[in-house]
C-alpha cells in the first residue's frame, strides 16, 4: 500500500500566473514536499536529564528560540520549550528517536501524515508570504523557524536559505488544500511553476 501525499489531487505541474516574457529560472518554484518524516519530541515536566546532551543524528536538541540544526537529512526545529520537532529523510529516524529518548523522560509521537509540506523558492517567495502572513520577514534568516498563520491557517514557516529565499511551509494536513491554494493564488502575481 503505498501513503497519499496531502496534495496529491490538487497540485498542478506547469507554468502559472504572470509569466509573460520572464525567464522560467525567474519564476517562483512552489512543490510538495514528499516522503519526509515529522516526529515531534516532548520532555517530561518531571525528566531529570539534560535536553543538551541528547543527540538526534548527531545534531543536538537546542533550545534557542526558533532555530534549526540541520545536516544533510535531517532538521531539527525548536518548537516551545522542551519540544521540538524532527524532519528528515531517513526512514528510520523514528527509530534513531526513540533509541536517544527514552519514553520515562520524553513523549515521542510520529506526526508524518499528518501534515502537508509545501517548498516555496525564489527571488519573491517573501512577498508571496508577507501577504497573508504577520511575520516579518526581514528578519528571517536561514535555518530560522517561526510558527504564525497564513490568511487564519496556523503554519511553521521554515527558511532553508533567506538569499535564494527558500521555505518549507508546514500546516496540518486537513487545512493542506486551503493553504495550497492560498499561496498560489498570492503567486499568481509574480507567476510560477509548479514542479
Amino acid at each position: 500500500m503505498t501513503a497519499i501525499s496531502p496534495l496529491q489531487s490538487i497540485h498542478k505541474k506547469g507554468i502559472f500566473g504572470d509569466h509573460h516574457k520572464q525567464n522560467e529560472s525567474d519564476l517562483l518554484k512552489i512543490t510538495e514536499v514528499k516522503n519526509i518524516n515529522i516526529v515531534q519530541i516532548v520532555q517530561y515536566k518531571n525528566s531529570k536529564i539534560s535536553s543538551s546532551k541528547i543527540k538526534i543524528d548527531d545534531l543536538e536538541l537546542t533550545s534557542q528560540s526558533s532555530k534549526v540544526l540541520s545536516n544533510e537529512k535531517t532538521r531539527i526545529f525548536w518548537s516551545g520549550p522542551r519540544t521540538w520537532l524532527i524532519v528528515s529523510d531517513k526512514e528510520n529516524i523514528i527509530d534513531i528517536v526513540t533509541k536517544n529518548c527514552d519514553n520515562e523522560n520524553f513523549a515521542i509521537t510520529d506526526i508524518s501524515h499528518s501534515r502537508a509540506v509545501i517548498q516555496i523558492k525564489g527571488i519573491k517567495a517573501k512577498e508571496v508570504l508577507k501577504k497573508g502572513c504577520p511575520i516579518n520577514f526581514n528578519e528571517i534568516e536561514k535555518n530560522n523557524c517561526v510558527s504564525s498563520v497564513y490568511n487564519g491557517i496556523t503554519i511553521l514557516i521554515d527558511c532553508l536559505d533567506d538569499k535564494t529565499q527558500i521555505f518549507n511551509l508546514f500546516t496540518l494536513r486537513s487545512f493542506g488544500e486551503s493553504f495550497y491554494h492560498h499561496i498560489t493564488d498570492a503567486s499568481l502575481e509574480f507567476g510560477y511553476v509548479g514542479a
